[in-house]
């Protein structure tokens, strides 16, 4: 697996450490990389870096790709990890996508159509487990003042919480008969920014709201972050693709495969607080 170093693939690691699976973590930096016994880790300096790694893959049968980090070339990097597994003689590639990513108006969601196109282009087994936006990362949205912005609207979303992802994904990667399969990865259940505000309110004490911006406010209230105009643009799509009703669909599908309900966002709140 790739992007071993990080919080999606340091969680799927420790899970298909649980089943027993043999593993290789293909990491950036040996040092950062998950102590998990057993597992081999190897290095490429970036999904970019083909000979790398086509090295570092050199006698997988499954290769799970976690998108890369936020980049103006991250579908190019995508694409050369791809070639590179098929370079190695990789025999399935799990990729973790996003949900509706083909008609999507997030920017990064469309990122991942185009990578999934490539690698059902490459002739190599595929499966596509589709996420929707992390639950977890729900939070962080809060500003200072305590006030979660953005073009949302009214629009829902069904968030998942990363570990519950991660649980799917291990079934997918250990078990038989999900080749060729996608899975829409949601929530339990979808709700509007202003009913996330409601229950961080009640779970935290403090008065959170949520206030919808046009547009031209969105940009206006990130100028200041310093992030490239592609980057603040792919922030604000996000809440777009949320009023636009992308995001609220509700999937049984991680229950079919865990056995178990994703977990609400006041249960994650009510856990962590």
């Amino acid at each position: 697996m790739t992007g071993a170093t990080g919080g999606m693939g340091t969680r799927v690691a420790r899970r298909l450490a649980d089943r027993g699976a043999p593993l290789r973590l293909v990491v950036r930096d040996r040092s950062r990389a998950a102590q998990i016994a057993g597992a081999e880790v190897r290095e490429a300096s970036s999904y970019g870096a083909r000979e790398e790694m086509r090295a570092a893959l050199e006698g997988v049968d499954t290769m799970f790709l976690i998108p890369a980090k936020e980049s103006a070339d991250r579908v190019e990097q995508h694409r050369t990890a791809v070639d590179a597994a098929v370079d190695a003689g990789v025999q399935r590639v799990v990729y973790l996508s996003f949900v509706g990513a083909h008609r999507s108006s997030f920017t990064l969601g469309r990122e991942h159509g185009a990578t999934e196109e490539h690698i059902v282009a490459s002739g190599v087994p595929y499966t596509f487990p589709r996420m929707n936006l992390y639950m977890d990362f729900i939070p962080s949205m809060v500003g200072e003042d305590g006030v979660i912005r953005g073009p949302a609207a009214d629009g829902r979303l069904a968030a998942i919480l990363r570990d519950d992802i991660a649980e799917a994904v291990a079934v997918v990667l250990t078990e038989q008969g999900h080749e060729g399969r996608g899975y829409d990865l949601t929530g339990r259940e979808a709700f509007t920014l202003a009913e996330a505000a409601e229950e961080l309110s009640r779970a935290t004490g403090r008065r959170i709201e949520f206030h919808d911006e046009t547009l031209e406010q969105a940009r206006a209230s990130r100028a200041g972050f310093g992030a490239p105009d592609w980057e603040v643009e792919a922030w604000i799509s996000s809440y777009v693709a949320i009023a636009n009703g992308e995001l609220e669909g509700v999937s049984p599908d991680l229950e079919r495969l865990t056995g178990r309900p994703p977990k609400t966002l006041r249960e994650y709140l009510a856990e962590s607080s």
